[in-house]
């Protein structure tokens, strides 16, 4: 992957979920369309410069986070989706 974030920005690659339930019930994609999404940290920049002190990540390369499906920006780079969301934008992280 060539992309290197910028600011406090991260780049986030989702993580497939089972449409299926514990029980057998089929819940189609439609079904999730306003609720957060997890999805993996790929990259992450050094922080934000907030009146020349540094702020630093939150979150590092590996981690599973949660996001709102409409926050940031999707982009496709050698045949695979990511999402580009400032840090602002995670839920939080899935330990």
């Amino acid at each position: 992957m060539n992309i290197k974030p910028l600011s406090d920005r991260v780049v986030l690659k989702a993580i497939t979920q089972e449409n299926v339930t514990k029980s057998g019930i089929y819940i189609p994609e439609s079904a999730n369309k306003e609720r957060p999404f997890i999805y993996e940290v790929v990259a992450v920049w050094q922080g934000k410069e907030v009146n020349w002190v540094l702020q630093n990540m939150q979150v590092k390369i590996g981690d599973k986070v949660l996001s709102g499906q409409y926050s940031g920006d999707e982009v496709k780079v050698d045949g695979n989706e990511y999402k580009i969301v400032s840090q602002d934008y995670i839920l939080g992280i899935i330990s």
